[in-house]
Formats: structure tokens, C-alpha cells, sequence
């Protein structure tokens, strides 16, 4: 059996859980013995490391003594360490909306404080969507690309100075999430400190081919969320307040784990692709809100592990 360091790829498992507890479902964070439970799963089937979001930032300081201190807990489980981190910011047009040059101070103070924050521990990537909700941006003019490109590269410049990549997630419902202008917000930003993390399933739901668009963009690409959908967004499916993975209501669930069937994603091209672009490190496998429609966590977490090893690390080795 190969080492995880000798691996060129491993498996980091990002943090959306829910198991069922007497009174409903259970978010992991809830007490230390839930924790517990959920890192010892996430290792039992083979993931290497975990991912986590911004705001987990509040109850590890409060539940375990801050972010080193949490970190202690996931080694002690067996995991190798926190390596991506999502930040979840609250894009308000008033004052957080990347669009708009005079949001942008702001937002450079949040980045300011929040790497401070995560200091304590080394990360890879710290994840941001590049622009507010869709009907917060439109029309998406190539002035407000501009704009947020700029804002992009100064943070950028904020988290390389703590040894961390800035990285870019565009959800179907972000501002910026259609092919040409993907291409227009990228070729304003400096390679140096604005990267693209490819969310197999988000650009899939836009219309998009994730592995064309990663073969466009490799050199840019700082890390990935495998998880797959059955569903293309229509109509204004990306539009609705205020979260339009929700609310659009053409659709109960979007998310699906690797391997589920009528999946839209081709994970062994994206894995192809993966491999022939000599991309080495962290590929993140999600699972957002998989206990919908009689899901479960555990059961897609597991389904997706088997799949990645039993298929996907069979075309790269």
C-alpha cells in the first residue's frame, strides 16, 4: 500500500455532515462526542484530511482553544490536518459586494483579520465566491469584472503573505459563473495571487463542461470539490433569494456523491484530465446538503471514498 505522502493525489473531506440525533439532525460541531464520531468516519473510509468553512473558526476558538488546538484533534484522529478553508462571507451590496470599489476596503479588512485568525495553522487555500448572488451583479458588465478582478488581486496579495492561496469557486448563482465570463474576470487577475478552484457539480448545474473548462484553465487551478448533480439549472433557477440552492423550485436536491446514478459529471475524464495536466495534491470531495430527499451523509461519504479509489485513483496512479 502507498503512502499518503507518496501519493500524488489525496482525499480531503469537506465538513458538511448531519447525522440524526433524537431531536433531529445533528450538525458534528455540537459537542466534542459528535466530532468525534464524524472525524473517526471520515478516516475509517479512507480520507486523508478535512476541509471546514470560515465561520468554524467561532466554535473552535470556543470548544477547543482555536484553530492549532482543533487541528490537534483532527491528527489525533488519525487525519493529516486542515488543508482548505471556505470562506462564507455575507455579500451584502451595502458593504461586501466585490463589484463595487467602494465595498472593497472593507473587504480587505475582513481578509486582513480573518488570515490573522487562521495563522495559527497552515492551510492551502482559503475558498471565496468572486462575486455576490446573481441578481445582486446583473448585468455582468466587463466594468465589474474589472472591478472584482481588482479587489481579487489585492487579497490575494493579503493571504500570500501568510503563505496561503486566494482561490475562486463560482456557484451557479454567483455573479460570475458563465464560460466567457469566467474567462474575462481570469484574464484580469494575476496568476501570481487569483486561482480557480473547479466545483465539478456547480459548474456542471451553469451549463458548463467542468472538464473543458478545467483544461482551459489548469494553470490556474488551485483545488477542486468533487461531487456530482442530476440537474442543469433553467429559466431563473439561479435568481431566486435567498439562496437559490433552496429555493429555485424546479429542484429539491442538487448535490449528489461521485458514482450516483444519472450523474452528469464524467469524473474519469475529469480524472484524466487531472492526471495529464500533472496536477499533484488535494482534491476535496462534497457533499452539500446530501441528507435531502432521504439522504444520507455517511452513505454518500462512504459511496464517494469507494468511488475514488476504486475508480478515479485507477486512472491516476
Amino acid at each position: 500500500m502507498t503512502d499518503a505522502s507518496q501519493r500524488a493525489i489525496k482525499w480531503s473531506y469537506m465538513d458538511h455532515w448531519r447525522s440524526n440525533g433524537p431531536s433531529g439532525p445533528v450538525d458534528q460541531w455540537h459537542s466534542h462526542k459528535t466530532m468525534s464520531a464524524f472525524l473517526k468516519q471520515v478516516k475509517a473510509v479512507g480520507f486523508d484530511a478535512i476541509d471546514t468553512f470560515d465561520f468554524r473558526i467561532w466554535q473552535m476558538y470556543g470548544d477547543y482553544g482555536g484553530p492549532a488546538k482543533y487541528q490537534e484533534m483532527v491528527t489525533d484522529h488519525g487525519l493529516e490536518r486542515i488543508v482548505n478553508t471556505f470562506h462564507a462571507a455575507d455579500y451584502d451590496t451595502r458593504t461586501y459586494a466585490p463589484h463595487l470599489p467602494e465595498t472593497h476596503e472593507n473587504i480587505l479588512e475582513d481578509f486582513r483579520v480573518t488570515m490573522g485568525r487562521w495563522s495559527e495553522i497552515q492551510l492551502d487555500n482559503i475558498i471565496v465566491m468572486p462575486a455576490t448572488l446573481y441578481y445582486d451583479m446583473e448585468p455582468v458588465t466587463e466594468d465589474k469584472l474589472k472591478h472584482t478582478a481588482e479587489l481579487w488581486n489585492k487579497v490575494g496579495e493579503i493571504t500570500a503573505g501568510f503563505g496561503v492561496k486566494l482561490t475562486c469557486h463560482h456557484e451557479f448563482f454567483c455573479g460570475i459563473q458563465s464560460e466567457p465570463d469566467i474567462d474575462t474576470f481570469y484574464s484580469y487577475t494575476d496568476p501570481q495571487y487569483v486561482n480557480l478552484f473547479v466545483d465539478t457539480a456547480q459548474h456542471c448545474i451553469a451549463g458548463l463542461d467542468p472538464v473543458a473548462l478545467y483544461n482551459k484553465h489548469a494553470h490556474r487551478v488551485s483545488g477542486f470539490h468533487f461531487k456530482d448533480t442530476r440537474h442543469v439549472a433553467t429559466g431563473d433557477d439561479h435568481r431566486h433569494r435567498p439562496d437559490s440552492e433552496i429555493m429555485a423550485p424546479t429542484t429539491g436536491k442538487w448535490f449528489y456523491e461521485m458514482g450516483t446514478p444519472q450523474g452528469l459529471v464524467d469524473f474519469e475524464a475529469m480524472m484524466t484530465a487531472v492526471r495529464d495536466n500533472g496536477y499533484t495534491g488535494w482534491i476535496s470531495v462534497e457533499h452539500d446538503k446530501a441528507n435531502k430527499e432521504g439522504g444520507d451523509y455517511s452513505e454518500s461519504t462512504a459511496i464517494s471514498r469507494w468511488y475514488a479509489k476504486n475508480v478515479l485513483e485507477e486512472i491516476y496512479r
